[in-house]
């Protein structure tokens, strides 16, 4: 079966692989169309088995505790996006030549025959900013629209349910992609690439390879980052793509843009992509100060984001109103307080290292909290490109030992403050020690570089924690 060919799924024996977010989801739908489901979970805990009961009573075959084994007769499998391709069910699956979809795929292929477009974003950061951005430009236009994919709404819901839209703005994930083999955007952005997830890929050049799948069959424009030095570059993905007769390269930058290219000039988000004689002439679109908050790596997403909306029509009001009525997701270089002259600043969301350097790069002098679970991370070159912006270092978590070692070999003179303990409490001592750091006129920073399970639930209960640490501060003063 080829990608183009339509898949009848009636009397099909499909096997979902993995509860939870996006496989129960998949398998009602599956079961829906007529197909014979078997959904197969490597768990057996509380919440599986409780999913599972659900979609028993529909007539769907569950089977818990083993997502290895291929089950007799599948002619395809749905996966949940996460599921590592070295699995022994896909190795199986290659053997005997069943197609593996992911739930972005089946989305895909269920559209009907007057579906929205999509633009489509990516990026190891950065997605959900912009793809939020996205959709606030669009709405701005006065399309119909919706922030989906990895965020807000499914994609099978935005799909298969009753709304109608003019155009989707959709976050992907590498792992999504992995699994997408025919999706084909209207206009597609990757923003960003940095060593990430590195052992679901195997590899840089894989995970890369993932991200630029995006790219594959674009009509009207491939948005890369001008300013990138990784390899491969977000403007190599570009070259390397295999896209409709006509479509364009588009690159965004924080400096003077070219001609096809979008970029800032004294303060003004200007384009030179989607003007006539762009040799000649640029069109102001929005100010800095419209971009909330006006970081210099969310001014790349607002530029990523206005590309897109422009390659779709969009007229440049409604980029500068669309920017205007965004609103960041909490925990995403978000201003906490000022307490003594001293800036707080929730960078919860920070949770690799390419994030926190992003992060650092936006203030200066700073008090920097960081630390948690490394992901096999290191931070050599954070640390040595971050270490003149540093007043000193607050570090927690399990791994803050990698941070310290870096700090000692590439800023000795910044002082640091090391806490041995992974108690939820250590961030309010965290910030008191950044407290006696700083120094009027001074930001301190969480931007941890890490991911934050070794002490919390996840990065939101970090930042609260943080945040309401602050307060305290605050209040102690009052």
């Amino acid at each position: 079966m080829t990608s183009s060919e339509p898949f009848d799924f009636q009397g099909k024996h499909v096997t979902v692989a993995g509860l939870g977010v996006s496989g129960v989801p998949a398998a009602k739908v599956l079961h829906g169309l007529g197909a014979i489901v078997t959904v197969v979970n490597d768990g057996a805990d509380e919440r599986a088995r409780a999913q599972a009961a659900g979609l028993e009573a529909l007539g769907v075959t569950v089977r818990l505790g083993d997502g290895d084994t291929l089950p007799e007769g599948t002619e395809l499998i749905v996966t949940a996006p996460g599921w590592k391709p070295d699995k022994p069910l896909f190795t199986a699956a290659d053997r005997a030549g069943v197609p593996v979809w992911g739930d972005v795929e089946l989305a895909w292929r269920l559209r009907g025959p007057d579906a929205a477009p999509w633009l489509a974003v990516t990026g190891t950061n950065g997605k959900t900013t912009t793809v939020q951005m996205l959709a606030s430009i669009l709405k701005a236009a006065g399309l119909r629209t919706a922030a989906v994919g990895n965020i807000g709404v499914s994609l099978l819901d935005a799909v298969l349910g009753e709304e109608q839209y003019d155009v989707l703005a959709v976050e992907l994930s590498s792992y999504q992609l992995h699994w997408a083999p025919s999706l084909r955007a209207h206009s597609a952005a990757v923003l960003n690439l940095a060593a990430d997830h590195l052992d679901w890929h195997g590899s840089m050049e894989a995970y890369a390879a993932d991200k630029g799948r995006i790219y594959e069959g674009n009509r009207v424009a491939c948005v890369y980052n001008v300013d990138a030095t990784d390899k491969p570059s977000t403007e190599d993905l570009v070259r390397e793509a295999d896209v409709e007769e006509g479509c364009r390269a588009v690159g965004f930058t924080l400096g003077t843009p070219g001609p096809s290219q979008l970029g800032v000039v004294e303060g003004i988000l200007v384009d030179r992509a989607f003007v006539e004689n762009r040799q000649k002439n640029a069109q102001e679109l929005a100010e800095v100060a419209d971009v909330d908050p006006p970081a210099p790596h969310n001014i790349a997403n607002a530029l990523a984001a206005a590309a897109l909306a422009r390659a779709y029509g969009v007229p440049a009001r409604a980029v500068r109103d669309g920017l205007r009525a965004f609103t960041p997701d909490a925990h995403r270089i978000a201003h906490v307080a000022d307490v003594d002259g001293v800036a707080y600043v929730d960078d919860s969301k920070a949770t690799n290292t390419h994030a926190a350097q992003a992060s650092l790069a936006a203030y200066e002098p700073i008090v920097w909290i960081a630390g948690g679970l490394a992901k096999g991370a290191t931070f050599d070159e954070l640390v040595s490109e971050s270490a003149k912006r540093l007043r000193g270092a607050v570090l927690i978590g399990a791994d803050r030992a990698l941070i310290r070692e870096a700090l000692a070999r590439h800023a000795p003179q910044v002082p640091v403050v090391d806490l041995d303990r992974t108690d939820t409490g250590a961030m309010r001592a965290a910030v008191q020690e950044a407290r006696k750091l700083a120094h009027t006129g001074d930001t301190v920073l969480l931007a941890p570089a890490c991911a934050s399970m070794d002490m919390f639930a996840n990065y939101n209960k970090r930042g609260d924690a943080f945040a309401d640490a602050v307060r305290e501060l605050g209040s102690a003063d009052g």
